[in-house]
């Protein structure tokens, strides 16, 4: 983002505005951490300000500041599209196509003429956004969200609210801080946050240590569903709709699954395939270390991307046909597979 795309921002931003602020569909921590984060921000700035989600979002996420004045536009949809239609201004963030939003609110959106500005980490950005603040290289949306206040010389306009959605966010992109997209610059970030109040035990407490009995059934199948290609140095879990229903499944259960098969020894690359009879799918996570791309994997095959070593994809597919399909795919990464 230059020097006058800001100066262009702050004068958007001296008189008060109708402005919406969108995730992407199924939001995580950074995503709904950094909305939030945002939005906050904003309000105190006396903009009328609404955080409109294209669907609902985990349970462990429901106890951060204000995410109550959520609008979920899956379930309130004529108010959300009248929202929508007042904005004057749309900030899109932690996504960088409209598809991401889903069918219906991409249709929604594409039509809409109000001045869009995209915050995203994700590769492979679209243009749809008037002012595009995109860098693969940052740790978390929400870590941008603290430059882009601090670009806008209101750092000190942060709060205890500001700071604890986002370093939320932060936390759970960068897997409590041990992804590689950690630097110094995000240690730098998280300790101002906790300076102006984020409270990093009880944030990780909420975010983690929330676990219903059967999230933790669910696991157990996961793991017992784990299979190992040793000389392919792959890992993948699958999970039936049955399987799901067994536990309970609500969403965000299975939010962090794909991660225990990484941490095996000599495993390089690992996915989870999640079977959602409903919407017709195959909801495909992957994971790497090192070089290995899958945010290249999944766009070649699996109709997905997102970042070097975390990305997503879907297949369409049933779940036998979709993993023999994965693993008729692998051969042909041996060598990229095995020079990490």
């Amino acid at each position: 983002m230059t020097t006058d795309d800001i100066n262009n921002i702050k004068q958007l931003l001296t008189t008060p505005k109708h402005i919406v602020i969108i995730p992407h569909k199924n939001p995580d921590g950074d995503a709904i951490g950094s909305t939030l984060g945002l939005y906050l921000y904003l309000i105190k700035q006396n903009h009328i300000t609404t955080v409109i989600a294209p669907n609902d979002y985990p349970d462990f996420l429901k106890w951060m500041p204000k995410q109550d004045k959520i609008v979920i536009f899956e379930s309130d949809r004529k108010n959300a599209e009248d929202l929508i239609q007042k904005a004057n201004l749309i900030f899109t963030l932690d996504f960088n196509a409209l598809h991401r939003t889903g069918d219906e609110m991409e249709a929604v959106l594409a039509a809409n003429k109000s001045t869009k500005i995209m915050i995203d980490h994700h590769q492979q950005p679209d243009d749809y956004a008037a002012f595009t603040y995109s860098d693969v290289s940052m740790s978390s949306t929400c870590e941008m969200v603290y430059n882009f206040i601090e670009m806008l010389g209101d750092k000190d306009k942060i709060d205890t609210n500001i700071a604890t959605c986002l370093y939320a966010g932060i936390m759970t992109d960068t897997g409590s801080f041990r992804f590689a997209s950690t630097t110094s610059r995000t240690h730098h970030v998280v300790a101002n946050l906790i300076d102006k109040g984020a409270n990093s035990a009880a944030i990780h407490n909420a975010i983690f240590d929330t676990n219903s009995y059967e999230r933790m059934q669910l696991l157990g199948c996961a793991l017992s569903n784990l299979k190992v290609i040793p000389e392919l140095r792959t890992a993948y879990i699958t999970l039936s709709q049955e399987e799901l229903n067994k536990f309970n499944f609500k969403k965000g259960d299975t939010e962090g699954f794909v991660n225990y098969g990484l941490s095996l020894d000599n495993v390089v690359f690992a996915v989870i395939f999640i079977e959602h009879k409903q919407e017709g799918i195959i909801k495909i996570s992957l994971r790497s270390k090192g070089d290995f791309s899958v945010n290249e994997f999944s766009r070649a095959h699996f109709e997905g991307g997102g970042h070097t070593n975390a990305a997503g994809g879907k297949s369409d597919l049933n779940l036998n046909d979709t993993v023999e399909k994965f693993i008729s795919i692998l051969p042909s990464y041996k060598e990229a597979l095995n020079l990490w």
